[in-house]
């Protein structure tokens, strides 16, 4: 079975870190806090460094519906696994606060075995790039339909495939103690590269293409209450995604 049959809820969590201390997190997390969260009903689907910002750290967690989210959170951080290692956690963080939770529109094909062993310290190719879009509330529920119909065609052509997407799930945060950003309308979608410039290649086929310049792009500003935020990942040596 594979993890996208299962997971109907997705947090896209982002922690600012401690100046230098984002490796102690991810050796920490990878080694403790992976088949830990999984054994009480959650799916770590990926944890990442982010190429733009060393003192940043953004991981993917997914839930097969809220109430097992609820049950989920409270066995983990009521648990005992959490309570040895939650110093050492929380002492890399600045804030752990930037959590969108999201309901997936075309998941990411995984296969719930495909994880790297413990131990693994081999750092995976690929760049995993988060587009997060904020949108008017008077044209959210139309964007996913538009996105299909007139931007992923220009991204395809461009040589960008789109692996995922996600719009903003409307439900009570029913374990508080964790936050989540209840001031978005936001449409995100994912995208991998072979590297860096594999992703600076694709952007700038797709801004020279007339189609995306002088029609897409206008149509999507239209859509937008902010600016689009991307966010250029590379996974961790024990990340589910590895791109």
């Amino acid at each position: 079975m594979t993890t996208s049959e299962t997971v109907e809820i997705v947090e896209l969590r982002r922690y600012a870190l401690r100046a230098g201390a984002r490796e102690t997190l991810i050796e920490l997390f990878d080694r403790e806090l992976v088949e830990t969260q999984e054994a009480v009903g959650m799916h770590v689907l990926g944890q990442f460094r982010d190429l733009d910002d060393p003192d940043a750290f953004v991981w993917l967690r997914g839930f097969v519906d809220m109430p097992t989210r609820k049950r989920a959170l409270e066995a983990f951080y009521g648990g005992p696994v959490w309570k040895q290692h939650a110093g050492a956690a929380n002492a890399t963080m600045i804030d752990s606060d930037n959590v969108l939770l999201l309901r997936p529109l075309v998941s990411l094909a995984l296969e719930a075995d495909g994880r790297p062993a413990p131990g693994s310290a081999a750092s995976p190719p690929g760049l995993l790039v988060v587009t997060i879009y904020p949108l008017q509330e008077s044209t959210a529920g139309d964007f996913p339909a538009f996105f299909a119909r007139e931007l992923e065609p220009a991204l395809h052509e461009a040589g960008i495939s789109v692996l995922a997407t996600y719009a903003t799930q409307h439900s009570v945060n029913t374990f508080p103690a964790l936050p989540v950003r209840g001031d978005a309308e936001v449409f995100v979608w994912l995208a991998s590269f072979k590297d860096e410039a594999d992703h600076a290649r694709r952007v700038e086929l797709l801004e020279r293409s007339p189609a995306w310049r002088d029609q897409s792009s206008q149509a999507l500003a239209q859509h937008l209450a902010g600016r689009a935020e991307v966010l250029r990942l590379t996974p961790t040596s024990r990340s589910l995604v590895q791109v």
